[in-house]
């Protein structure tokens, strides 16, 4: 049985930095090796440095500062540096995270090198093709080999598709995380009556829908705390975007301060996925600002609402909802490593 086995992960944006921590630590319990490639698709420091400190993630080998640009440009300059990291580290298998363009371009390169590609956080659908991270989910799901769903809903949407092979449930790795976390959890209290937001999606933050948005943000009986996105940033500063006086604008925030402040915070209201399930796991409730949501398990239970472009943003019912956690029971980072250890060992 061999047992000096190499996996290669590639991470580039916020919500990969904290997935990829509970399972490089449980790729290390089990003697693999991990070789971790940062895209740099989130080139800014407050982005990126601040959760390989905050999250113990070991050193990235490889820096390859994509930076951000248009989808295409992007893309294929994932390809061609991956390609050549890929071909250099020949590892048994690669570790890829969500639905991001690195994502995309670590499963494609992959694949076309006949490498195994571990999709973790498969199955998630929006059903909004419009959605460039739709369009990575799908394709990176189907040239999978091994697919790590965070419960049954999404392994039959992968079976709907007609991905069977290699599906596994084992819940959800940023709730292994937060669970790991959540003692150290310090309320930093602003004002006892705040909200907290975050947005930074495309959909959200085209100068047209952005205007929209803080409208609606506007007309909420409540201040508002926004840690922003460097991109959401600098439209609107080039766009000369007035700021209702509700919103207090702040520097983005490294993983425990981002907790800290919904902790402490009345609801969130989010366009991020990663939110939408530490608001269930802090007990407050969400106001998700999109089209949809993939966390349709948040919705059903009660406490996160979807608050579409054309519709008004009110102030949530705070006594209601189910706060059951549907994501697993804190341990699906040794079960994927498990799960690998085995097939790599087949």
């Amino acid at each position: 049985m061999k047992s000096n086995f190499k996996i290669l992960t590639i991470i580039g944006a916020r919500p990969q930095f904290i997935k990829a921590s509970p399972i490089s630590h449980a790729l290390k319990k089990e003697n693999i090796k991990e070789i971790i490639v940062n895209t740099g698709q989130h080139y800014d420091a407050n982005m990126s440095d601040i959760f390989f400190k905050d999250l113990n993630i070991p050193v990235a080998k490889y820096n390859l500062n994509i930076g951000s640009n248009p989808h295409g440009k992007q893309t294929g300059d994932l390809l061609i540096a991956l390609e050549q990291v890929l071909i250099k580290e020949d590892p048994d298998a690669v570790i890829v995270y969500g639905d991001t363009n690195s994502t995309l371009g670590g499963a494609i390169t992959s694949s076309k090198l006949n490498i195994p590609v571990i999709h973790i956080e498969a199955g998630l659908r929006s059903f909004n093709k419009k959605m460039p991270e739709e369009i990575n989910r799908i394709i990176t799901d189907h040239v999978s080999d091994l697919l790590f769903c965070t419960s049954i809903h999404s392994k039959g949407l992968l079976s709907n598709e007609g991905i069977v092979e290699g599906v596994h449930v084992v819940g959800d790795v940023m709730f292994d995380i937060f669970n790991s976390k959540k003692k150290f959890i310090e309320p930093s209290i602003i004002s006892k009556e705040f909200a907290l937001l975050t947005m930074h999606r495309a959909e959200n933050t085209s100068i047209e829908n952005l205007h929209i948005r803080l409208s609606q943000l506007q007309k909420l009986d409540i201040q508002i705390q926004y840690p922003i996105h460097p991109r959401t940033k600098k439209i609107i500063k080039s766009s000369n975007i007035i700021i209702p006086n509700n919103i207090n604008i702040i520097e983005p925030l490294g993983y425990m301060e981002i907790l800290n402040l919904a902790s402490a915070s009345q609801f969130i209201i989010t366009d991020s996925g990663g939110l939408q399930k530490e608001a269930l796991w802090l007990k407050k409730h969400c106001i998700t600002i999109r089209e949809e949501t993939e966390w349709i398990e948040t919705i059903n239970q009660g406490v996160n609402k979807l608050i579409k472009l054309n519709n008004s943003i009110d102030f949530p019912n705070l006594n209601t909802g189910n706060f059951t956690n549907p994501y697993g029971d804190g341990n699906a980072s040794n079960k994927i490593v498990e799960i690998i250890s085995s097939y790599l060992n087949k």
